[in-house]
């Protein structure tokens, strides 16, 4: 027995294989390297070994996470969100009311989003078909950008215009 080899399957399922380079892994994920560094420092992805030259190396598994948080980021959830998710997910047996709950949150902001997209385009639309065409010392477009009170629809600010 002692010169049969002995398998070590286990481990290897443990470990995953790392031989993937940031950059194959930023190709894979259709991101940037940046993108997935920033993952990385704010914790949304875990940080990878290094090599003895100092170089990251991932696994599919970490391509498989970042694909699902640039997936979830697409959907325009927060960060927190994308980070509950991802907990969630490493939960497979338990109920998915807490996801379900995210995802209604995340339903509810695109709808108000929608509302505020719709309640701007009427405005623009209202002032564009006010305009002349004529002297910039009568357009409407820029008389209504001077003075918001001229606007019918009122709660069309953007606070990150700020």
């Amino acid at each position: 027995m002692s010169g049969e080899k002995v398998l070590e399957e286990p481990a290897a399922k443990e470990r995953p294989i790392r031989d993937l380079t940031i950059g194959r892994v930023a190709d894979a994920a259709d991101c940037k390297v940046q993108t997935i560094r920033y993952y990385e420092q704010i914790g949304l992805l875990p940080t990878p070994p290094r090599t003895a030259g100092n170089q990251r190396r991932y696994s599919q598994s970490d391509v498989d996470r970042l694909l699902f948080i640039r997936h979830a980021r697409g959907l325009g959830f927060p960060i927190d969100a994308v980070r509950d998710l991802l907990s969630l997910s490493n939960m497979p047996d338990h109920s998915c009311i807490a996801a379900d709950t995210i995802a209604r949150a995340q339903l509810e902001n695109v709808e108000h989003r929608i509302s505020r997209l719709t309640s701007l385009k009427s405005e623009l639309e209202r002032m564009i078909e006010q305009c002349s065409g004529g002297q910039i010392s009568d357009c409407r477009v820029i008389e209504a950008l001077s003075e918001h009170s001229n606007c019918t629809e009122l709660d069309h600010v953007d606070p990150t215009a700020v």
